[in-house]
């Protein structure tokens, strides 16, 4: 399909909507990305710790976890994106202060810096 050099003022305002869509759509999916990784951490969590302050270790929570789920639901559920998940939500309780500009890919390096203010 040939374009002409001048777009057309209907095919300039449809590109326009379209793009504005995708972005949309990407602020949206990433959001809803975000809050499901947030509360599966906040699960996992609960369930390590059993309302108890710190987790009991040596369950095998995660690798038991990630088999099934990843075979229920595809990639993105192995036991080392969950031990991410369960990081994101212990560096971010409150998910008011979670930013959904940011990306999946962003909190998983945050999540990792271990001072709180410097985290913040």
């Amino acid at each position: 399909m040939n374009l002409p050099e001048k777009r057309h003022p209907l095919f300039v305002e449809i590109a326009r909507v379209v793009e504005e869509a995708r972005k949309l759509a990407y602020r949206n999916n990433n959001s809803i990305l975000l809050s499901m990784y947030w509360q599966i951490g906040k699960l996992i969590v609960e369930d390590e710790q059993g309302g108890n302050p710190k987790a009991a270790y040596g369950k095998a929570v995660l690798k038991n976890l990630s088999t099934p789920l990843t075979l229920e639901f595809g990639k993105g559920f192995e036991e080392r994106n969950l031990n991410n998940m369960r990081a994101f939500y212990g560096a971010f309780q409150i998910w008011n202060a979670v930013r959904t500009e940011l990306s999946w890919t962003h909190y998983r390096i945050i999540s990792r810096i271990e001072n709180e203010e410097f985290r913040n």
